[in-house]
């Protein structure tokens, strides 16, 4: 369970660094940019540390699928970003999927 717990930590912290990446205009903005750095870092760790138990395929899917949503849940939130329903429908196709594969039985 800690292994789980760590992937969401790190696909927290991708959002972030994915976020931040686009608050820093190019990497001119210093402190964004450094956000960026320090975010995508701690993710690939934490990344790293769950694939010692969880296989790498299963791990992938949920921090991509999780990944997308997230993003483009903050850019609409934050970002103005607009969503149509083919957005939509594929951003659920996605959590879809990444449920499928875990019930599998891939994710042991």
């Amino acid at each position: 369970m800690k292994h789980w717990l760590l992937l969401t930590l790190a696909i927290v912290a991708e959002v972030v660094g994915t976020s931040a990446l686009k608050a820093s205009e190019g990497m001119t903005r210093p402190w964004p940019a450094l956000l960026v750095v320090l975010a995508y870092g701690l993710a690939f760790y934490l990344l790293s540390l769950t694939l010692k138990v969880i296989p790498v395929g299963v791990a992938y899917a949920v921090w991509s699928g999780l990944g997308v949503v997230l993003v483009t849940a903050f850019a609409w939130g934050f970002f103005g970003q607009r969503l149509d329903w083919p957005q939509l429908l594929g951003m659920g196709l996605i959590v879809v999927g990444v449920v499928v594969m875990n019930l599998s039985g891939g994710a042991h």
